[in-house]
């Protein structure tokens, strides 16, 4: 399936769709968000990775940050935090780029605060940029990096064919509870305590009532005591 640019959804959603399914549509259908100090310290990073200058070349290396990229197939647009071109004259999967000699290969860097994640969230935004940046520039990309604030350190991420697929599982799932507007519910975890919207959620109700219910309950309780 193609879809159309008009439904395209934030590709930076992906992480928090692996993260929790309900988180992501409470952002991206309800249109909540609540700042908390991951959220605020991976904002910075990230805008300090594109406020700089947007094209940089080293030598052989060709740097751009804060490139818009998209994907037809995974209706998924966004920005690369940074994408280095290799100058690379004998790899197959080298493209051309407009005002440069040669052949670039392309790889995808996305900076993140902290430390590497117990899931697989960082690497599934990762390699949904990859996606597009294949599907747009026409050529393959084996891997990327990520590139974590706290220990200043790259991670090497390989695109298998089960990332690969696990992104576009996740894109259609996306779409899907989209175009229907349903926020699921989800069970209580641990990791909920670092959710950044935790006090919207109400996650503790979650096992026994729906949101609605909650308030609804509360209104009536409040109706006898009057």
């Amino acid at each position: 399936m193609m879809y159309a640019e008009e439904d395209y959804l934030m590709l930076s959603g992906i992480q928090h769709f692996a993260f929790c399914q309900r988180q992501w549509a409470m952002i991206h259908i309800e249109q909540q968000w609540a700042e908390n100090y991951r959220t605020t310290a991976g904002e910075l990073m990230h805008k300090k990775a594109h406020d700089a200058d947007s094209v940089e070349k080293r030598g052989d290396l060709l740097i751009i940050r804060g490139m818009r990229i998209s994907s037809h197939e995974l209706g998924l647009s966004g920005q690369c935090d940074v994408v280095e071109f290799h100058q690379d004259e004998n790899d197959a999967n080298g493209v051309s780029l407009f005002g440069y000699d040669g052949k670039w290969r392309p790889v995808p860097i996305e900076y993140k605060h902290g430390t590497p994640k117990e899931n697989n969230a960082d690497e599934l935004q990762l390699c949904a940029q990859a996606i597009c940046l294949e599907e747009m520039l026409q050529t393959n990309i084996a891997g990327g990096y990520l590139y974590y604030g706290e220990n200043r350190r790259r991670t090497r991420v390989e695109f298998t064919d089960a990332l690969r697929e696990e992104v576009k599982k996740a894109a259609r799932r996306m779409h899907e509870l989209f175009i229907k507007g349903y926020t699921p519910n989800v069970k209580t975890t641990k990791k909920c305590k670092a959710c950044s919207l935790e006090n919207l959620c109400i996650p503790k109700l979650q096992k026994v009532i729906k949101v609605r219910e909650y308030i609804e309950q509360g209104i009536s309780e409040k109706d006898e005591i009057l």
